[in-house]
């Protein structure tokens, strides 16, 4: 990311978005389980929120610096951190009761590599297990945050069938407010 998207990401307002609308507003009522993986964290703030309710978060993120910088941050917690790539995660099969992934999407350099990512969240989790997300398309303002960045819009119109490829079922996609869409399936 571009070091004006990193700021933007890491900032309070920001933060209050993730905290008081994102969250709230893609996982809902949803259980997560006791075992859940998050894919993608960045500066951490989604993490934040999903630690203080669930019992136990792995937090997979390509990024060193940030993955080192969230490691640091959230030593003694319930969180692990592992640097790693999510298109060859370093998880046992069935692994977790959950998966979630937040604005990140379209920051893996290209579709194949996307439906790897969701090929191996499929393959991690246990069966009955949800993928929750959420992820936003091109506007203008969307352009210029992103100048310079690795950016692979993904396609809410196609991208419940990218999900049922995979292996999941029960796929829901989901129009928000502005350029932000949603998605819940789960593994049968």
């Amino acid at each position: 990311m571009n070091r004006f998207h990193r700021w933007c990401c890491s900032s309070k307002s920001w933060a209050r978005t993730v905290q008081e609308f994102m969250m709230p507003g893609v996982i809902g009522e949803t259980s997560l389980g006791d075992d859940v993986l998050e894919i993608g964290p960045g500066p951490g703030l989604t993490t934040d929120w999903l630690r203080a309710r669930v019992p136990n978060l792995t937090a997979v993120e390509i990024d060193q610096r940030l993955a080192e910088s969230l490691k640091e941050r959230l030593t003694g917690t319930n969180v692990t951190v592992v640097h790693g790539d999510a298109t060859r995660m370093p998880f046992p099969d069935a692994s977790f009761s959950s998966a979630v992934c937040f604005t990140m999407l379209h920051h893996v350099p290209s579709k194949a590599l996307q439906d790897d990512l969701v090929r191996q969240t499929f393959r991690v989790l246990h069966p009955g297990a949800v993928f929750i997300g959420s992820d936003s398309t091109p506007t203008f303002v969307w352009n210029l945050a992103h100048l310079f960045d690795t950016r692979v819009p993904v396609d809410p119109e196609s991208f419940g069938a990218r999900l049922e490829s995979a292996g999941f079922a029960d796929v829901r996609v989901r129009r928000g407010r502005g350029p932000y869409f949603s998605w819940s399936a789960r593994k049968p």
